[in-house]
């Protein structure tokens, strides 16, 4: 299958693309609505998908009970990624606990420690990563690949199978097969990230305006994805 192909496939498609072209393929989840929907979309292709997940340490308590409730639904084979120790006792030490909200450069070094690191150590075991990205989401990810050759993680391939959904295809997949979705979302919360991180979003407002909104730059992202990536066959 080409990436043209994979352009005009379906998400189910794409997935089955990933986990037949690839020996070891990671599907990362934040257990937001898009990340659920590619659970439940993954069991149905192979008997038991490996999920990676970070615990930054400042999740809500929402998103710990969102994850127990997956692991006992799904026959997921879970990892729990969490940050160095030493490295996040060396920078609160340094800048006190909520360094986020004193500088864009402090809170991009959190999201380094605490996201960023975890993350790109746990993807050398695997030859591509799905993401729940979504083009609809922000201008950030506005160029999304359905995939893409990801040089930040080794030059693994990064797949997006949700890149052309809206939001209403998610919510309509998740009403539709009764998918459970993160508490937050019914308290306003249109993407949810580290407790201190996250607010509702109001009306009229993009889907991540809650995150970071303390911030006047309008590229609300952590670092995980980097720049877009070209498209590969």
């Amino acid at each position: 299958m080409t990436s043209v192909d994979l352009d005009a496939a379906t998400a189910e498609e794409t997935l089955r693309w990933a986990y037949s072209t690839h020996r070891r393929v990671a599907l990362v989840a934040s257990f937001q609505a898009e990340s659920s929907v590619l659970i439940d979309m993954a069991c149905g292709i192979v008997e038991s998908p490996e999920v990676l997940t970070l615990d930054t340490g400042r999740l809500p308590e929402e998103t710990h009970a969102i994850i127990d409730e997956f692991r006992e639904r799904y026959p997921i084979r879970l990892r729990i990624l969490a940050p160095n120790a030493s490295e996040v006792q060396r920078m609160t030490s340094a800048h006190g606990p909520n360094l986020f909200r004193q500088s864009v450069e402090l809170r991009h070094e959190c999201c380094e420690v605490r996201k960023v690191r975890p993350l790109a150590g746990a993807l050398r075991d695997f030859d591509a990563w799905i993401t729940g990205l979504r083009r609809e989401q922000s201008a950030t990810r506005a160029s999304t690949a359905t995939v893409s050759r990801d040089d930040l993680h080794g030059g693994i391939a990064k797949i997006a199978p949700l890149a052309a959904w809206s939001r209403d295809d998610v919510w309509g997949y998740i009403r539709e097969h009764r998918v459970p979705a993160h508490e937050l979302y019914e308290r306003g919360y249109a993407s949810i990230g580290c407790a201190p991180c996250t607010r509702a979003t109001r009306s009229g407002e993009d889907e991540r305006a809650g995150r970071w909104w303390w911030e006047s730059d309008s590229a609300k992202e952590c670092g995980l994805h980097g720049a877009m990536l070209e498209a590969v066959g």
